[in-house]
């Protein structure tokens, strides 16, 4: 039965099924030839999986990254970060990096972080004489920051298929989010220095920089009011997301004041779009999971790892495996509810803590948002750049390698990502 069910899932992932289609149907099609349940269960599955209290954040977050990204937050960020390291050797890439980590603690969206950052930073980056590939690699690279740094709706996701402490998710990006966003940098350093046809920005005077600190300031006073509000115990992350959703709105109308009535709505209405391909791919997966952990199939599969390996290290190198061959054809959101009720028990067998075990999954699905084929910045920083597809991707190798040492990091040196909640939650 496990084989027929992972076969007829991979069947109809390779013949281009919709996703949500694919988890429900292998389900439907193992219970007709294995047993004799009613098929009415796999609706009450469906609703059940999507009847939590943390998913009602994901359509509030969405609204609010789609109001900032609209409302002018994404270019005062820009002109925030270019004025503190546009004038260092690769300046202008530097701040793409920046701004992108900025942005993510706004959008928590990765798509939503290349298309805010890249629209306005693409055209500048040519201009001061880096090649196209590069600014195209840069952008698509540093917009997957958007689904590391919290808020992430990755990690709302995760959260929900394991019931790990979302709030300590949190904070575990941070030190993540940082160590990625290094590598990114130091591979523009070592380019910019061995491309001296690079123009640098003229460096900017103390009271330009804060001239760009008071401009952007009700911007960012969204992932302030989010994350001040979570850690401080004021509200819960759901809550957080209606919050944020609120002052985006009256920052975006009423104080810069480039939203009308009209962009308002286009935005309302990308998120509910947003909202309902996230909402039926959790209602699927929540089949699947069911099946998996009914059956016994999560323990057999546990099991079977284990016989290979106990040993931390090879588990953790096994799973980041199958983790980026997946990132490769999958969306975090899928990968995240397939594949974590399937580790988690492997990764409690071996001492791996459940909120590290997390961040891996994220980082993970942060790599493969621009990991061909299928990565989906791949395709939305070619339709920014009119570039060819191929030709980003080309661009998103270097940045590929610095990623996969930033994974690293973050897997073998646990700290890394748990120290912060570690201080601030104590345990979990």
């Amino acid at each position: 039965m496990t084989i027929f069910l992972f076969v007829s899932l991979a069947v109809m992932l390779a013949a281009s099924v919709p996703i949500f289609v694919a988890l429900c149907g292998s389900v439907a099609a193992t219970f007709v030839i294995f047993n004799d349940l009613d098929l009415v269960i796999i609706l009450q599955r469906m609703f059940a999986g999507i009847n939590k209290f943390s998913l009602m954040s994901i359509p509030l977050f969405v609204l609010a990254a789609n109001l900032m990204g609209e409302g002018g937050i994404s270019k005062r960020i820009i002109n925030l970060a270019n004025a503190f390291v546009g004038h260092i050797p690769g300046g202008l890439a530097i701040t793409t990096i920046v701004a992108s980590l900025f942005f993510g603690a706004i959008s928590g969206s990765s798509p939503a972080t290349v298309v805010a950052i890249g629209t306005l930073l693409y055209p500048a980056l040519l201009e001061k004489g880096y090649s196209p590939g590069f600014a195209a690699g840069v952008i698509t690279a540093a917009g997957s920051l958007g689904i590391i740094i919290p808020p992430s709706v990755n990690m709302i996701v995760y959260g929900t298929v394991t019931g790990a402490s979302v709030g300590a998710l949190f904070m575990a990006g941070f030190g993540a989010g940082v160590i990625y966003a290094l590598m990114f940098i130091v591979y523009t350093l070592y380019y910019a220095n061995r491309h001296p046809e690079i123009v640098r920005e003229k460096k900017t005077s103390w009271g330009e920089r804060l001239t760009a600190i008071r401009e952007s300031v009700w911007g960012m006073g969204v992932p302030v009011i989010i994350l001040g509000g979570i850690y401080g115990g004021i509200f819960t992350p759901t809550e957080a997301a209606a919050v944020a959703a609120v002052y985006s709105m009256v920052v975006s109308l009423f104080v810069y004041r480039e939203l009308d009535l009209q962009g308002f709505i286009n935005c309302v209405l990308k998120a509910a779009i947003t909202t309902i391909q996230v909402m039926i791919l959790l209602a699927a997966t929540s089949v699947f999971a069911w099946i998996l952990t009914s059956e016994g199939i999560t323990v057999a599969i546990a099991d079977a790892v284990l016989s290979v390996s106990d040993q931390k290290v090879v588990l953790l190198l096994l799973m980041n495996i199958v983790l980026l061959i997946a990132g490769m054809f999958l969306d975090g959101a899928s990968i995240t509810t397939i594949l974590g009720p399937l580790f988690l028990p492997i990764a409690t067998a071996a001492g791996v803590d459940t909120v590290h075990l997390g961040i891996i999954m994220v980082v993970n699905a942060a790599i493969g948002m621009f990991t061909p084929p299928f990565g989906l910045n791949l395709f939305v920083a070619a339709g920014i750049t009119k570039q060819p597809m191929l030709k980003v991707a080309k661009g998103c190798i270097p940045f590929i390698a610095m990623s996969l040492i930033a994974l690293l990091v973050v897997t073998y040196v646990p700290e890394v990502s748990l120290w912060l909640p570690h201080q601030i939650y104590g345990t979990w």
